[in-house]
């Protein structure tokens, strides 16, 4: 539920001021309503969102090479918060990704000596996310 139904505007005994004072809350985020993006922005989100799909890789100012090729002209800040507001991300190589954390214990490998000489014998599973043009996919392999 929502704090601003809690408050009541036409309290006989205590106002407004008073019952945000209880509640700890301020003033002016009663009144607060959230705004929408206007349309060229949505337009501009969905072309982002074909692009981003087609080019996975690219970042706010590939992007916006991209998008001035098409014959619009944006502004790298303005594409970056739109990116950040869909939470669309560049694909990339982060950093320290292969490095293991010294609290996590480590397994030991039981395949090591083992020589696997039929089918059955040893079994290995992958899941990866794969995201696709309407929402995503999750693919999972078993490997014998």
């Amino acid at each position: 539920m929502k704090i601003k139904h809690v408050v009541e505007f036409d309290h006989s005994s205590l106002s407004v001021r008073e019952q945000c004072k209880l509640l700890k809350i301020n003033r002016s985020s009663l009144y607060y309503e959230v705004q929408s993006e206007s349309i060229e922005n949505l337009k501009l989100m969905s072309m982002l969102d074909k692009l981003s799909l087609k080019f996975p890789f690219a970042g706010s100012r590939m992007l916006r090479d991209l998008l001035y090729q098409e014959g619009h002209i944006y502004n790298r800040k303005r594409i970056q918060r739109l990116l950040r507001l869909m939470g669309i991300e560049a694909v990339y190589t982060k950093k320290n990704l292969s490095s293991a954390n010294p609290a996590h214990k480590k397994f030991p490998y039981l395949l090591k000596n083992l020589e696997i000489t039929h089918p059955n014998h040893v079994w290995g599973a992958d899941i990866t996310y794969i995201p696709m043009a309407y929402g995503f996919l999750y693919l999972f392999a078993i490997i014998d």
